[in-house]
């Protein structure tokens, strides 16, 4: 398919993950790609992957100045923006005791602050009809240990959805949000764990996956892919979970 062909598509945390999966799938459908990353080496390689003339902006997510610089950079390219994917996040998980200041600063900078700023800086550049998908996480319904503040930034991102719907829709954009449960990703490996811990976290939570593994970044980008595309045009405001069936337990 080719549904996005002559289509300009914004991945932030495009350089790997799911959201490198996300603009390569974009871009195999024929979208112009543009993604950022704090990484200068990791997006140059991540553009080479993507191909089609993907552009890479480097971008650090909590920085609100770093946001309108993105912004900046795309009026100064004449690109305007048929859907966007605000992947770039952080995770940091500890238990409630054991939670300071500057890891809950931290991860709501990135995950909630910056989303909410880029979203505002982009809007000059955003098409009629554009449609932007926050990347949640189906961790702001399971009451997961060790995960309050990381859960909370994203249900807080699922709410950020449902009033953007509203406030956006006479402009023409829809905002989305798809919540993925445990995907195979590099993030796992930035917990902070040891070998033998993550090693043994991971094979918990795939004890409690129905489907009995983990998720692939592609199997998320393809449901980007579809709230970004005219087909999912009556769907606003919406959360689809992609997890296999582990939120359901």
């Amino acid at each position: 398919m080719n549904r996005f062909q002559t289509k300009s598509i914004l991945v932030t945390g495009g350089s790997s993950g799911i959201g490198l999966a996300t603009a390569q799938a974009f871009a195999k459908e024929g979208a112009r790609v543009v993604i950022t990353g704090r990484d200068q080496a990791a997006l140059d390689e991540a553009a080479r992957q993507i191909g089609h003339g993907a552009i890479a902006l480097r971008h650090d997510a909590a920085d609100l100045a770093s946001a309108k610089a993105v912004a900046s950079a795309l009026v100064q390219q004449g690109i305007t923006l048929d859907a966007v994917f605000i992947n770039a996040g952080v995770a940091r998980f500890a238990a409630f005791p054991d939670v300071d200041e500057a890891l809950w600063d931290s991860t709501f900078n990135t995950n909630v602050k910056g989303a909410y700023f880029q979203i505002q800086a982009l809007l000059p550049v955003l098409n009629q009809g554009a449609s932007i998908v926050l990347n949640g996480s189906i961790n702001a319904h399971l009451g997961m240990p060790n995960s309050s503040v990381y859960a909370a930034s994203k249900a807080a991102l699922i709410s950020l959805a449902k009033t953007l719907s509203a406030e956006l829709l006479p402009r023409g954009v829809r905002v989305n949000v798809v919540s993925p449960g445990p995907i195979t990703t590099p993030l796992y490996g930035k917990l902070g764990l040891d070998a033998a811990t993550l090693q043994a976290t991971a094979a918990q939570i795939q004890g409690q996956v129905p489907l009995g593994r983990f998720g692939t970044p592609a199997e998320v980008a393809s449901t980007v892919l579809h709230l970004a595309a005219p087909e999912s045009a009556f769907i606003v405001g919406t959360e689809i979970i992609v997890d296999g069936g582990m939120s359901q337990l």
